[in-house]
C-alpha cells in the first residue's frame, strides 16, 4: 500500500487503543475510532459495537482494528450472556459493517488463552488445533468462536488474527502480573507469589502496538502471534522490580511446585510482518515508573 490507510480503532478507550492512537500520532497516521465510554478525542466517538449504525463511523477504504471485547474472564464468567453478546455478537456486527464499507483489512485482537490448556514444555504455534470444547475460560471460547466466524464469513475482506500475550504498560488498573508485581516491591515491606518458577511471553504494550501497524496490508486471513521473545518468570519480574526500586520487600513463595508456563511462539509474525518486540523486561518495567 503506497498510502497508509485510515485506521479505525474500534476499543479506541481500552488500554491497548489509547496507546495505539498515540502510535499514529507519533507516525501522522490518520485514525478514527469508536468506543462505549466517551472520549475526549474528537476522532473517537461513543458508539455501541453491536449496533448497526456503527458502519456510519467507518471510513470507506479503512483498516478496522477491532480491540473492543470484556477481557477479565471473571467478568466474563460472571455475565456470559454478556461475554457472549459483546465478544461474539459484536465482532459479527464489526465484520458485518466493515464490509458494508469495503474496508480494505480487519485486524482482530484474539488471545493466548485459545490454545487453552497447555504443558510447561510446550510451544504454542499457529498450526495448533484449537479445540474449543476443551476450553475452561469463557473469555477463551469468545476469542476462538470469533476467530472461526471470521474466517468463514469474511468473504474477501482481509483479515489477520492477532493472539496477544499477556500485554503489560503504566496503566492505573486492570493489572497483569507485572504491573502488580511492580507495584508490591514498590509499595509493600512483604508480597507473596505462587511459584517464582511461573512464566509467561510478556509483551509491552508498545510491542502490541507495532504489532499491529506491521500487520496493515497483510493479505487473506493469517493468524499470528504477538508475543515477547522469551519466557520471562515471576521470579525475574520481581529481581528485576528490586533493582530498579531499590527496594526489597520480602517474598513468600506459596506453591513452588505449582509451576505454569505459556511460549506462544513469535517466529511466525518476525517472519511475516518482518516485526520484533523491541522491549525488554527490563526498560518495560522502568516504564512503570
Amino acid at each position: 500500500m503506497s498510502q497508509h490507510p485510515v485506521l479505525f480503532i474500534v476499543g479506541a478507550e481500552s488500554f491497548v487503543g489509547k496507546n495505539l492512537i498515540r502510535h499514529c500520532q507519533s507516525r501522522s497516521i490518520d485514525y478514527r475510532g469508536v468506543d462505549l465510554i466517551a472520549s475526549s478525542d474528537p476522532n473517537v466517538h461513543k458508539v455501541n459495537i453491536c449496533d448497526p449504525s456503527l458502519a456510519d463511523e467507518i471510513p470507506a477504504d479503512s483498516v478496522v482494528v477491532h480491540l473492543a471485547a470484556i477481557s477479565r474472564d471473571s467478568d466474563c464468567s460472571e455475565n456470559p450472556g454478556l461475554a457472549n453478546k459483546v465478544n461474539i455478537e459484536g465482532t459479527l456486527n464489526v465484520l458485518r459493517c466493515a464490509q458494508i464499507k469495503n474496508a480494505r483489512q480487519m485486524i482482530f485482537a484474539s488471545s493466548e488463552w485459545v490454545y487453552g490448556q497447555v504443558s510447561n514444555d510446550a510451544e504454542q504455534s499457529e498450526l495448533d488445533e484449537i479445540q474449543v470444547h476443551l476450553l475452561d475460560s469463557i473469555y477463551a471460547i469468545t476469542k476462538a468462536v470469533g476467530e472461526r466466524y471470521l474466517k468463514l464469513l469474511r468473504k474477501d475482506l482481509h483479515v489477520s488474527v492477532l493472539r496477544f500475550a499477556i500485554i503489560y504498560g503504566p496503566r492505573p488498573s486492570n493489572w497483569s502480573a507485572v504491573e502488580s508485581l511492580f507495584d508490591s516491591v514498590q509499595n509493600k515491606a512483604e508480597l507473596s507469589v505462587g511459584s517464582l518458577q511461573a512464566g509467561r511471553r510478556f509483551i509491552h504494550v508498545d510491542d502490541i502496538c507495532t504489532g499491529i501497524l506491521a500487520a496493515v496490508g497483510l493479505p487473506g486471513y493469517e493468524i499470528l502471534n504477538i508475543s515477547g521473545d522469551n519466557t520471562v518468570t515471576l521470579g525475574e519480574i520481581i529481581m528485576q522490580s528490586k533493582s530498579i526500586t531499590g527496594r526489597s520487600p520480602k517474598v513468600v513463595e506459596v506453591s513452588p511446585e505449582k509451576v505454569s508456563l505459556r511460549n506462544p511462539t513469535n517466529k511466525k509474525a518476525k517472519s511475516v510482518l518482518n516485526w520484533s518486540p523491541k522491549i525488554s523486561i527490563t526498560d518495560g518495567l522502568r516504564s512503570l515508573l
